[in-house]
């Protein structure tokens, strides 16, 4: 099981003390971030792409080009890329180019987005927002996989005789995880193509997040692509940790209160008990993410987001000492006691490329 931070890369005023950092200094603490993880012992950096105030990662490659540089283990990933508003063209090129300078540590979640007026900032009409991902998603899907595309469909341009370059690495392309909140057509699209769902279970009670995820692994199962518990299967979460429980309270209570996503709505003590998220000891972040099996069943991927509302760095960089020694050790072994053997690991592109030989092998 592979364990992780994904960031959304916002630009938010410390409640604390009033400052507001730059847009340089988030860029430079998001690399801080990604380094660290690796450095504690994770296995996967996500970051978001945002094209408007107050968030900073508009250019998600760009970013991860720079931290495959500077990283040597870490997955880089994405969370998320907008099949929406991106070019699938321009997504199968830069994400192949990405592939090759990360060695394959790369891998991609697709997904809508949350902020209405990006669409008409790139000439596309929100009405579309679940065609464009389908269509999108198809054209990307085949770039990858066909050398010379010839391909016509209602939102681009036709493309003849097209090939998208570079090629993928090692001829397999990045694993793409399908990210949502609410609509079981991607839990759909992403069993059609026996591709992973991630669903971002961060600000709604679970059951709907349930539903959710039985759907894609009931749809993942009928494509032919498994058996439902091996579904490939992704969670988010939301930790502040400090020794005591009462001090990680008491601290992070100014932060949740004026956090510009959900604040000045429920209580903390409500949003906890409704959500993953886990403000307290190190043993409570154990206790919460273990019972996340209870609910969705045997998964590949857990993420947390630790760097959002105005949180200084040092501090994230105090959470993640904590999430690496002495959260993440423990989660691993209990995940792994309680996993089937038959319930398989998160694809990585080695995994990939010894299921795509093995796949050969067996035909000849």
């Amino acid at each position: 099981m592979q364990f992780g931070i994904f960031t959304v890369g916002d630009v938010t005023t410390d409640p604390t003390t009033g400052r507001t950092p730059s847009e340089h200094e988030r860029i430079t603490a998001m690399v801080t971030i990604a380094r660290k993880a690796e450095e504690v012992g994770l296995d996967v950096f996500a970051t978001g792409e945002h094209h408007n105030r107050p968030f900073v990662p508009s250019s998600p490659t760009t970013m991860l080009g720079y931290i495959a540089a500077r990283t040597e283990r870490l997955q880089l990933s994405t969370a998320t890329t907008l099949i929406t508003t991106n070019d699938p063209v321009k997504i199968a090129e830069d994400f192949a180019m990405l592939q090759h300078l990360a060695e394959g540590r790369v891998d991609l979640m697709l997904g809508r987005g949350n902020t209405g007026p990006v669409y008409p900032w790139f000439g596309k009409d929100i009405r579309d927002g679940l065609a464009l991902a389908i269509e999108n998603y198809h054209l990307l899907h085949r770039l990858w996989r066909e050398d010379v595309v010839d391909w016509e469909g209602k939102f681009r341009t036709p493309l003849q005789s097209f090939t998208s370059t570079p090629r993928p690495l090692d001829d397999v392309p990045p694993f793409v995880w399908h990210g949502s909140i609410r609509s079981p057509e991607i839990a759909e699209q992403a069993a059609y193509y026996g591709d992973g769902f991630f669903a971002n279970n961060i600000f709604w009670p679970k059951e709907h997040f349930q539903r959710l995820i039985g759907l894609y692994r009931q749809r993942y199962e009928h494509y032919g692509h498994g058996s439902a518990d091996q579904a490939i299967v992704g969670l988010g979460g939301q930790v502040f940790m400090r020794k005591n429980s009462q001090d990680a309270v008491r601290e992070f209570r100014p932060y949740f209160d004026n956090a510009p996503v959900y604040g000045h709505g429920p209580s903390l003590e409500e949003f906890t008990e409704q959500t993953p998220l886990t403000v307290g000891s190190p043993q409570q972040v154990i206790d919460k993410t273990l019972t996340f099996r209870e609910s969705f069943g045997d998964y590949q991927r857990q993420l947390f987001l630790m760097d959002h509302a105005g949180l200084p760095l040092k501090t994230v960089l105090e959470q993640l000492d904590l999430l690496g020694e002495e959260v993440v050790p423990v989660l691993r072994k209990e995940f792994a006691a309680l996993r089937p053997a038959h319930v398989p690991d998160a694809p990585t592109h080695a995994s990939l490329v010894a299921a795509r030989d093995a796949a050969v092998e067996a035909t000849r």
